[in-house]
C-alpha cells in the first residue's frame, strides 16, 4: 500500500498548509493523494482570490473584484468538470459574490 502524503512529505502541502483554511486543507491532501496536485493548485488559487475578491470589495474597489471573481468563475469550471467537491468553495464564492455591487 502506498504512503499517504501529507505535509511532512510533501513539499505543496507543506507550503499550503499554513495559509489555507481547515476546511480546503483536507481536500488539497485528498487531491495529493490522488495524484492531481494540478488540481490542488487550482484550488490554491481560487482561495487566494476569493480572499483577493473580499479585500477588493471592503476597499470598495467593485471593478477590480469583478475581474477578480470571473477568474475563480473559470477555475471553478475546471474543477466541476473534474468531479471535484466544490461544496466549501462554492459557499465562499457565493458569499462574496452577493457583494459585490
Amino acid at each position: 500500500m502506498a504512503k499517504k502524503t501529507t505535509s511532512n512529505n510533501n513539499d505543496f502541502l507543506f507550503q499550503v498548509k499554513k495559509n489555507t483554511s481547515h476546511k480546503i486543507y483536507p481536500l488539497l491532501v485528498d487531491l495529493v493523494n490522488e495524484g492531481r496536485q494540478d488540481l490542488a493548485e487550482i484550488i490554491t488559487k481560487i482561495d487566494y482570490l476569493l480572499e483577493y475578491t473580499s479585500t477588493c470589495i471592503k476597499q470598495k474597489d467593485f471593478r477590480e473584484a469583478k475581474e477578480a471573481i470571473k477568474k475563480v468563475e473559470d477555475r471553478m469550471k475546471i474543477l466541476k468538470d473534474n468531479n471535484v467537491d466544490t461544496d466549501y468553495l462554492d459557499y465562499l464564492y457565493e458569499g462574496i459574490k452577493k457583494k459585490i455591487k
